[in-house]
């Protein structure tokens, strides 16, 4: 577990046998056969007269069932679609738009203005008022969250996220040598009185939070807590980045009928954040940041020490879908809705022990398990073709070893075949290993 988390990197050197025995009194015996299992798996090699060191298993497994598993693997890690069958008149369309752009130098640190009108647009359609002016293209959400921590926080600051939330803001804020403070969500969403006091004790320079479809817990903030989230951020001067990239995925009602954004209770107090990822195509890397214009000026002229804008032909595409989204959303939707319904169908027949909310939108499943086994699962479903992130990826310091996330973003025939791997991983841990496991904490970097 601490190999595939990352926490033992490869070539990291093993103590001996006699002083891994005496510190966690075992006999060498014991310490031998499970080091010999550990080889055996490809986590351990050793050599005589060097020691042991960690290593990562190779492409191969060790039986011919495994090996046939490694090579159907479903990747349930990623809660991404594939690319809509609209992408490809959208990159005809681009091309015939390109020679227009060849003239100039190529770099627009703003965005390309008519995508940059169409974002704009994107939100006067949710209620919210916005001049392109206010609009930055980036390189997907992950960038325009980076670009944000870069200008107003700093290392040793304090940056207030949900607990879980998505493991690569958790990265973001570490690369930027600021320091994440969670807040705990509650079954039904955020606990408002628990993050004033976390804004007012921790003096943070910067919150983080996802109120349309969280990710993972798949929850949606209502217009009531909005208006109060804005009060209670006003009242601690701290802003927001406020996360809308599964917006458009409402599985139950139209988006644009559901809860204003943020902003519109607070211009001053939010930075909204948006990404093409989830509702159209991860492989083209765009996504957005709308906030007050003064900061806009800030944003762009920080953005150069990082990158000088986002591709030029992939912006032309992503304005020639945003044209008009709406049909392709609405299949978009009806098909996420299938492979939801799919995967929590799937999930209730064979892991009977696993319970969850049936998510209302966005793109994956919070399932409680029924141990606090996530990581382990995560390991052992490796071996029977299926990736997934354990629980501890989506918390600030480790646990939630009670939590699996699973996307649907698979083929519903796919899914379902992850529903059985994953039931037999379950089984492979065994009641044994269920009853070793002294608590469901366990820290990842």
């Amino acid at each position: 577990m601490l190999v595939l988390d990352g926490r033992l990197a490869a070539g990291t050197g093993l103590p001996a046998e006699r002083e891994l025995a005496r510190a966690l009194n075992a006999s060498r015996t014991m310490i031998a056969a499970a080091l010999e299992q550990l080889r055996q798996a490809g986590f351990v090699a050793s050599r005589r007269g060097s020691g042991s060191w960690i290593t990562l298993p190779g492409k191969g497994m060790s039986t011919p069932v495994e090996l046939e598993a490694r090579s159907r693997m479903l990747d349930l890690a990623h809660a991404a679609l594939p690319a809509p069958r609209e992408l490809v008149a959208a990159v005809d369309a681009a091309r015939a738009q390109l020679p227009a752009y060849l003239s100039d130098h190529g770099y627009h640190q703003r965005g390309l203005a008519v995508l940059r009108q169409r974002v704009a647009r994107h939100y006067e359609r949710r209620g919210l008022p916005t001049a392109q002016d206010q609009i930055v293209i980036t390189s997907g959400a992950q960038h325009a969250f980076a670009l944000v921590l870069m200008l107003l926080a700093g290392p040793g600051d304090r940056v207030v996220v949900e607990q879980p939330t998505y493991p690569n803001t958790l990265n973001a804020i570490r690369a930027a040598r600021a320091l994440p403070v969670p807040v705990a969500m509650t079954d039904e969403g955020w606990d408002l009185d628990a993050l004033d006091a976390a804004l007012r004790q921790s003096a943070p320079r910067l919150a983080f939070l996802q109120p349309d479809f969280q990710n993972p817990t798949g929850l949606r903030m209502d217009a009531g807590d909005r208006r109060r989230l804005v009060t209670v951020l006003r009242k601690n001067r701290v802003p927001a980045v406020i996360d809308e990239t599964t917006v458009e995925l409402d599985l139950e009602g139209d988006p644009l009928d559901g809860p204003p954004p943020t902003a519109s209770y607070g211009d001053d107090a939010v930075i909204s954040i948006g990404s093409a990822s989830k509702a159209y195509w991860g492989g083209l890397r765009l996504g957005w940041i709308r906030s007050p214009l003064e900061l806009v000026h800030r944003l762009v002229s920080a953005r150069s020490a990082i990158d000088l804008g986002t591709p030029v032909f992939e912006q032309l595409v992503l304005a020639e879908l945003l044209a008009d989204p709406e049909p392709l959303l609405r299949r978009r939707r009806l098909e996420v809705v299938e492979r939801r319904d799919a995967l929590a169908a799937a999930i209730g027949e064979h892991c009977p022990g696993w319970t969850f909310r049936n998510p209302a939108g966005g793109l994956c499943l919070w399932c409680r398990l029924d141990a606090p086994v996530s990581t382990r699962i995560a390991v052992v479903a490796e071996h029977f073709g299926v990736r997934v992130a354990p629980g501890s990826s989506f918390a600030v310091y480790g646990g939630l070893e009670r939590w699996l996330r699973l996307p649907y973003t698979q083929p519903v025939e796919a899914l379902r075949d992850a529903a059985q791997r994953l039931s037999s991983a379950l089984s492979a841990i065994g009641d044994a290993e269920h009853s070793s496991i002294v608590d469901d904490i366990i820290p990842v970097a």
